[in-house]
């Protein structure tokens, strides 16, 4: 107790204990520091020369560079799609976007815009430029529906100036989210030279179409690895048909970098390889003619007193379809699907207020389902579509089956009272207006249209063989590309509506070959109906349709030519074709009158139910010169009324444009529309093919 007590030894033994740990420390330090000597010797004795060289060791980084696509030009040389440089002005959508503070920028840019932007172009308002950004508002702040994924930039404006992108710049605090952006830049000509066959660019990354299509085509998966996600590739049309042939390919920036991801050198830069230019087989002034030769006949078929007062079906006409082909050649001279509308509208992705003005011109209707030109989509509804029946223009056919069957011969006659009696139950068909052509032959029949004479001297004769009877009216229509592909190898083709083989629908094997023999048995596209005219010019081979004349490189040389293709061939007697060409030339066309060469043509109104109540469509197919065939002709006019009155000047505009006639004289044309309007109520059956049962 009185050692613990004594103040001299207790400060003695604290001194003891804090020496002990103090030695301790200094113990587990010498241990430490002889640990780092240690390693710092092996690193560098053992190990430095192994370090030094990973030190040294270099990599590479690899950049992609994208292509610059190839350019779509028409069989002379007009570049109806092209890329250009530019520097466009590009808006990021925030996650949660401030009405007033978008509106304000928008204001902004619009006086940016005005004030610096190209004079000799169109400024974009503040209401447009909310448009553009596709916010999920108007500048009313109204809310609509965004369309792009909000990840996805919106382009506000290209081709910028260079006070514009130098203003921006200088301001970059003032427009937030807003950035400029040099890229390639798909235009097309403001012309709207067949928009639908040519097609329109999306981003890669939204175009899920294109994957499918390009592993398929090529075999390949790792063809896809190469593009890029933010990358404008073909969506439709032969921008998307020939999308490996026009993109080229991706060139590289590589840098070297050492360990740490430092650039320790100049990149090595390899260029892209540019695309391949397409030269088609379109020519532009034939096609812009076929273009505003619909749009003006349909105007004409509404409002223009010469067709209202006769061709009455025709004032609801409000969309025209239309296809040329060479007949020895099968290269599609026009394409056109009408109204169209501005393809540029695409650039940089598709605004919402674009969107709902132009969606219904977007599918080519000559190889697909296009709806009439109403803006409401129930008003819509009530009228065709482009697929519809053939109508009298299949009558050519019909009779060169019942010749090679052996059904009738040239010389067979029919004594045509102007209705048709078939079946148990008395049911019957009529010629237009119930007109009565008295004794006719095969020649007649064609010249006069006559729908009696098809049914009871092919229709009802096949219908006795039964299915096989069915089955080789079936087979005949597929030889003339009828009810199959046309092979144009363009997205979204239809092969037709076939409704002759549903025996449960049309009533009876008997009723399927009567209404098809004069055209109502089946619905088909534009296309379809011109490789058929083709065939009946050429006297019996299916050409595919050919839409690229030749493929050149960027720089213009010649890498790949297009020959004519045969599908198949049918060989008939001579004096067959001889007399369905020389009926088609008696056939009533107005329009045709002061023409220069003889044509040979087969004018229809079919019929069909849409909504309830019966529709006619204007129809017709033609080819020129009659006695040597170079082109031929098919037009499709919904509701167009009489395929002569209805169709019929569309075609003498392709005519006069393709073989270089001049038909100006629009007042003698009228004039002749009305003769011939005479002449329609005495000696043409071919308009207004009713049927009843």
């Amino acid at each position: 107790m009185s050692s613990l007590n004594d103040p001299k030894k207790r400060e003695w033994a604290k001194r003891r204990n804090f020496a002990f740990r103090l030695n301790i420390f200094f113990f587990a330090v010498f241990i430490v520091f002889s640990v780092l000597i240690v390693r710092l010797a092996f690193l560098q004795f053992v190990e430095g020369s192994e370090l030094k060289e990973l030190k040294n060791t270099n990599s590479e980084v690899v950049n992609p560079i994208p292509p610059i696509r190839g350019n779509i030009y028409d069989v002379n040389g007009y570049a109806i799609a092209y890329s250009t440089s530019s520097q466009s002005l590009y808006y990021e959508l925030p996650n949660n976007p401030d009405e007033d503070e978008v509106i304000d920028l928008a204001h902004r840019l619009a006086e940016v815009f005005e004030q610096y932007g190209d004079k000799e172009k169109s400024t974009k308002s503040a209401a447009e430029i909310v448009n553009d950004m596709d916010v999920g508002f108007d500048i009313n702040k109204e809310e609509k529906t965004i369309l792009n994924y909000s990840s996805s930039p919106r382009r506000l404006k290209t081709d910028l100036t260079k006070e514009e992108i130098a203003y921006i710049l200088e301001h970059k605090e003032e427009f937030s989210g807003v950035y400029v952006r040099e890229e390639s830049v798909r235009k097309y000509s403001e012309d709207t030279i067949a928009v639908q066959l040519t097609g329109y660019l999306k981003k890669f990354n939204s175009a899920s179409n294109l994957t499918g299509y390009l592993e398929g085509k090529y075999g390949n998966q790792n063809i896809i690895k190469e593009y890029l996600d933010q990358e404008y590739v073909g969506f439709d049309g032969l921008e998307f048909m020939y999308q490996e042939t026009l993109r080229g390919k991706n060139g590289t920036m590589t840098y070297p970098v050492n360990a740490l991801g430092r650039i320790i050198g100049d990149p090595v830069v390899q260029p892209p390889i540019k695309g391949n230019n397409l030269y088609l087989t379109i020519d532009k002034d034939v096609q812009l003619a076929t273009e505003e030769g619909i749009l003006k006949h349909i105007e004409d078929l509404r409002t223009d007193p010469y067709y209202t007062s006769w061709n009455k079906s025709g004032v609801n006409a409000t969309t025209g379809y239309a296809v040329a082909m060479e007949v020895d050649t099968g290269k599609v001279i026009a394409m056109a699907s009408m109204p169209d509308y501005d393809p540029n509208i695409w650039e940089g992705g598709l605004s919402q207020k674009d969107y709902e003005e132009n969606k219904i011109y977007f599918t080519n209707g000559t190889i697909s389902t296009s709806y009439s030109n109403y803006e409401d989509p129930v008003e819509r509804g009530k009228h065709p579509s482009s697929i519809v029946p053939l109508g009298s223009t299949i009558k050519p056919l019909t009779i060169l089956i019942g010749l090679n069957e052996g059904l009738i011969t040239a010389n067979t006659t029919y004594s045509d009272t102007g209705i048709f009696y078939f079946g148990n139950d008395n049911s019957f068909i009529r010629n237009a207006r119930s007109k009565a052509f008295g004794t006719i032959n095969a020649f007649s029949a064609i010249e006069n249209s006559s729908n009696t004479f098809m049914s009871a001297m092919i229709g009802e004769p096949l219908s006795k063989q039964g299915q096989e009877g069915l089955d080789l009216w079936d087979s005949y229509m597929k030889q003339f590309g009828l009810g199959v592909s046309t092979e144009s190898g363009l997205p979204k083709e239809l092969t037709g509506i076939i409704e002759y083989t549903d025996t449960q629908q049309t009533g009876s094997i008997l009723s399927s070959l009567i209404f098809s023999s004069w055209g109502q048995g089946a619905r088909y596209t534009t296309l379809q109906l011109g490789q058929y005219a083709t065939m009946l010019a050429n006297k019996g081979r299916r050409l595919q349709p050919q839409f690229v004349d030749k493929i050149t490189t960027y720089e213009g040389e010649t890498i790949e030519e297009f020959e004519p293709n045969v599908l198949n061939e049918v060989e008939y007697s001579d004096s067959y074709w001889e007399l369905v060409h020389s009926a088609m030339t008696q056939v009533n066309k107005a329009g045709f009158e002061d023409f220069p060469y003889v044509v040979a043509a087969k004018t229809g109104t079919s019929q069909q139910s849409v909504a309830g109540k019966t529709v006619e469509n204007a129809v017709f197919v033609a080819f020129a010169p009659a006695e040597d065939p170079k082109l031929a002709v098919a037009i499709v006019v919904p509701e167009g009324g009489y395929g002569s009155f209805g169709a019929g000047p569309i075609a003498r505009k392709i005519f006069d444009a393709y073989f270089g006639f001049e038909n100006e004289n629009d007042e003698e044309a009228e004039a002749a529309v009305a003769e011939v309007e005479g002449e329609e109520n005495d000696n043409n059956a071919d308009e207004d093919e009713t049927t009843e049962n």
